[in-house]
């Protein structure tokens, strides 16, 4: 089962957000599937793909005070809805 879990984060400068997600426990054709699908900046490490989500200030999800003060919640939210766009994108291999 796929398990997404965001490994790094932060703020490099104004407009300047990302978050890293680290996705573990694909299958190699899931894994092969994403890396030839997905836009966003990735990469393969030991089987796991890593992607880097950039935001600007406006959408980044950690920025706000009650992101400090829930962040566990916040967290979990972001892993979640990378988990659905992911398995929103390995959908389109059974469907077609």
């Amino acid at each position: 089962m796929m398990n997404v879990e965001i490994t790094d984060y932060g703020t490099k400068g104004k407009n300047d957000n990302f978050i890293v997600y680290t996705v573990s426990n694909l299958d190699e054709f899931s894994l092969d599937y994403l890396d030839k699908h997905i836009e966003d900046n990735h990469k393969i490490i030991d089987n796991d793909l890593i992607i880097t989500m950039n935001f600007t200030d406006k959408y980044y999800p950690f920025a706000s005070d009650l992101a400090h003060f829930k962040f566990d919640d916040f967290k979990s939210r972001e892993e979640i809805e990378m988990t659905c766009y992911l398995s929103g994108v390995l959908e389109d291999v059974f469907i077609k």
